[in-house]
């Protein structure tokens, strides 16, 4: 009786965890942490319009403003429309053509950025209701991609946009944290609001914001928490901070200078850490530094089905257990970091699928895993198999993804590479998008919420996702075995495709961006196909008029 009473007590919590934790992880490694010595960022489980598409640079008159827009995220709007226009600052002579979506990651001069939003005491939060900022971060994204080929000026631009405008939030009432990177290093930017009631008028910095370089062998995971720790702005090489980064805490008592305890940004703004975040960072941390430290014991315990589900054995840990960044036990691949997108947390106790609800009889006496055993069930799914949430880094419906590769030692053109998938990670393909792409397929950026479409990738992919409830481990299998060697291929022939491209650009550059154009599109319009043919053979395989 005791352990019904506990399940439902987890499943009336589970719509009140899962509401806070539908969220991004960015993960980044320096030039030196990295298997071929790029740059390396990641951003999974993106905003809302996953279109992806070419936003050509242009040339501006003197004088001209830039609009700030209300509605960049939405994804029912037409493709060019941003919604409402917030207000303007000053435009430049000359912009860079970029790839815009929800969040725009990469433009042509091997910028990039991910994104990651965060958690803020409730003191600070701030929202277009409650005050007269008018800087999303995605729109900050898209200016510093515009304007910028050096991640340090983009990052410092960021934040002056930010302090001036004031940063309001766009994904509910969150804080944001970004990454910011070129070919040589990567920044950490993380900004926080000033609470309700901030004005232009007031001549007061609309935001607090601090950044931090990310070391070149060094390696980082964002899991919707800050990760700044204590600053030193002296250190101009590896600190950047708003005037008020640490008088806005003095302010409203959350750090005493008079008590002799360094600053540490991370307490001084982010609330109490919740598990959806730390058990992000565990499993980082014990994936790529495993023997950094003494780690907490959240393996599966095969004795002991209910090991996850027993509050007096999990260990609460602190923030300070886990450092900013780490040098990489072994230098980390764009295949290594698809992998951990992709986790459900296999093999640890906040892996959803080894629940013991989902073992039933094999008919020999003992029992075995349920073909419908998902790490992704819905709200109604939990309740009837009395689960509570575990957030998984991979996110079904999490609209799209990206793993970008910043490489220096080649042209723009050729040496950037957005690898992009759409929808789930957990099933959907990378695809290479290039920094000298001139487009991107149709199939990309064709997606409205409200109506289906054959067309459309997202909608294809999501399809099969749906289609996976049927018998959700036999059908994930179905899908790994068409998509892997796909994605095989495709690393197969990467060095290949480049190389002839760089043959055609000694020659002629455009030639060379046509030719990875349509390299990459043509591998676009082939996910589409791939994920249609997969919906109809599922649907006669697991078709409810079999056994």
């Amino acid at each position: 009786m005791k352990l019904i009473r506990y399940s439902l007590a987890l499943v009336a919590l589970s719509s009140m965890v899962a509401t806070d934790a539908l969220a991004c992880t960015v993960i980044a490694a320096g030039k030196k942490a990295t298997a071929d010595g790029c740059v390396l960022i990641s951003h999974t489980d993106t905003g809302p319009d996953s279109r992806i598409f070419f936003v050509p640079g242009r040339i501006f008159k003197p004088g001209e403003m830039a609009p700030v827009f209300g509605g960049i995220q939405d994804a029912d709007r037409p493709l060019n429309d941003d919604g409402k226009i917030l207000g303007y600052i000053p435009q430049v002579e000359k912009t860079y053509g970029y790839f815009q979506s929800a969040y725009s990651h990469m433009n042509e001069v091997q910028l990039g950025i991910a994104e990651s939003t965060t958690s803020q005491r409730d003191e600070l939060k701030c929202t277009f209701e409650t005050g007269k900022g008018i800087m999303t971060i995605e729109q900050a994204m898209i200016y510093a991609l515009q304007r910028y080929k050096k991640a340090s000026e983009a990052t410092r631009f960021i934040g002056e946009l930010m302090t001036k405008y004031g940063f309001v939030p766009s994904s509910g009432d969150g804080s944001e944290s970004l990454v910011i990177a070129d070919t040589e290093e990567a920044w950490v930017f993380e900004v926080f609001g000033v609470g309700a009631g901030w004005t232009p008028e007031s001549k007061k910095p609309g935001a607090i914001w601090a950044a931090q370089r990310l070391g070149d062998d060094q390696a980082i995971m964002i899991p919707n928490w800050s990760v700044i720790k204590e600053i030193n702005p002296a250190d101009k090489d590896n600190f950047m901070v708003s005037d008020n980064y640490k008088q806005e805490a003095i302010d409203r008592g959350w750090y005493n200078p008079a008590s002799g305890k360094p600053f540490v940004w991370q307490d001084a703004y982010a609330p109490l850490p919740e598990e959806f975040a730390t058990s992000r960072f565990w499993l980082f941390y014990t994936t790529f530094t495993p023997n950094l430290k003494q780690w907490p014991d959240r393996m599966l315990d095969p004795k002991n089905p209910y090991k996850g589900m027993q509050p007096y054995f999990q260990v609460v840990e602190p923030l300070s257990l886990y450092p900013f960044s780490a040098t990489p036990e072994k230098k980390i691949s764009v295949q290594d970091v698809m992998a951990f997108q992709r986790s459900t947390f296999e093999g640890t106790i906040y892996d959803m699928t080894s629940y013991p609800e989902w073992l039933v009889p094999d008919g020999k006496g003992s029992y075995i895993k349920s073909p419908l055993a998902t790490p992704f069930p819905g709200s109604e799914m939990r309740k009837l198999i009395k689960q509570t949430y575990r957030r998984p880094v991979a996110r079904h419906r999490g609209h799209y993804g990206m793993i970008m590769q910043l490489r220096g030692w080649l042209p723009n053109e050729v040496g950037g590479v957005y690898w992009v998938y759409l929808d789930n990670p957990y099933f959907s393909p990378y695809v290479p998008i290039y920094a000298g792409n001139l487009s991107v397929a149709e199939t990309y950026n064709i997606y409205d919420p409200n109506k289906y479409d054959e067309r459309s990738a997202r909608w294809a992919i999501d399809f099969v996702d749906n289609l996976a409830n049927l018998s959700f481990q036999d059908i994930a299998n179905d899908v790994r075995a068409v998509r892997d060697p796909f994605e095989a291929n495709i690393f197969a022939r990467q060095n290949q495709v480049e190389q002839e491209a760089m043959t055609l650009y000694k020659k002629n550059p455009k030639a060379a961006r046509e030719h990875l154009t349509s390299y990459s599109n043509g591998l676009m319009n082939d996910v589409t196909k791939m994920f249609i043919g997969l919906r109809n053979d599922i649907i006669v395989k697991y078709t409810n008029n079999q056994e």
